[in-house]
């Protein structure tokens, strides 16, 4: 693997100002599977796809509960995330105590990118390897916020995080205005199922085992769908399959086949110039 010496920890630039640890960290987050955030005026909505390591073992969790008002979908290292999930509930329960009140969207997501900062400035430790959508309904209104291990926060309408990502997110920029004036929880998670559909690779299809729904906003309390509760989400799509990865697929397919076709060809064209050639062939 290749190496330079500007990369053994997160506080050395290199001669073009770049921390590598923290490039590394937001790679990181491009190898997890896909979450999707998505807002209106009154609701939030987290989507995401979750993982398992084999066959035998169990769906990685994607969507934590912070408090009633918040929650959050992880893209990348779990172990992460959990700490980092951790950290924010105990922000939540210690703003209710002391404030009597929950804590903003904003300035939860501040606080751990401030957390997360910190390792980029101190020797011996790493960037977490963990990208958060922080989905939150405070009395400022819906929020849809972006964590990135560098200590960066941003807000958006929507945003998508984890492998084949770009596809969502270009999902929701054709779809900017509807999902803006969509008035109801409904329509909202169908266009989170839609973008997130997108990011699926060719053998994989979203089930009620591998998806997860999360909402928040105006009168909802946080609430979470896994299991047999997201079925009833997914039957409200066409198709629960990557149609745009499968027909990229049928036509390598029918590329594969003409190759062969034309491989039959020369190879018939073969013999009938001579037993040399047909020799050769089989071999």
């Amino acid at each position: 693997m290749f190496r330079n010496n500007y990369d053994n920890d997160s506080v050395t630039y290199s001669p073009t100002g770049r921390l590598f640890q923290v490039e590394y960290a937001l790679e990181a987050i491009k190898q997890g599977s896909a979450a999707v955030g998505l807002t209106s005026k009154d609701y939030v909505v987290l989507v995401a796809l979750k993982r398992n390591a084999e066959e035998l073992g169990s769906y990685q969790k994607k969507i934590i509960k912070i408090d009633d008002h918040m929650g959050v979908a992880l893209a990348g290292l779990a172990p992460d995330a959990r700490v980092l999930s951790n950290f924010l509930r105990k922000q939540a329960m210690q703003c209710k105590m002391i404030f009597n009140r929950p804590i903003q969207t904003q300035k939860a997501a501040f606080t751990i990118a401030d957390k997360a900062q910190e390792n980029t400035q101190s020797y011996g430790s790493r960037p977490y390897g963990v990208g958060l959508l922080i989905a939150g309904y405070d009395e400022t209104g819906a929020h849809l916020l972006e964590f990135q291990p560098s200590g960066s926060v941003l807000e958006y309408f929507g945003a998508a995080i984890g492998a084949r990502s770009q596809a969502a997110r270009t999902y929701l920029e054709r779809n900017l205005d509807e999902i803006r004036s969509s008035d109801s929880i409904e329509k909202l998670i169908v266009h989170g199922l839609y973008a997130l559909r997108d990011t699926l690779s060719q053998d994989v299809e979203l089930t009620f085992k591998n998806t997860s729904v999360a909402v928040v906003g105006k009168g909802q309390p946080y609430i979470s769908y896994d299991d047999e509760d997201v079925q009833q989400w997914l039957d409200k799509l066409d198709s629960v399959t990557n149609d745009r990865n499968r027909a990229d697929g049928d036509e390598e397919n029918r590329n594969e086949e003409r190759g062969e076709t034309a491989g039959n060809e020369t190879t018939q064209g073969g013999e009938e110039s001579g037993q040399g050639d047909r020799m050769d062939t089989d071999e």
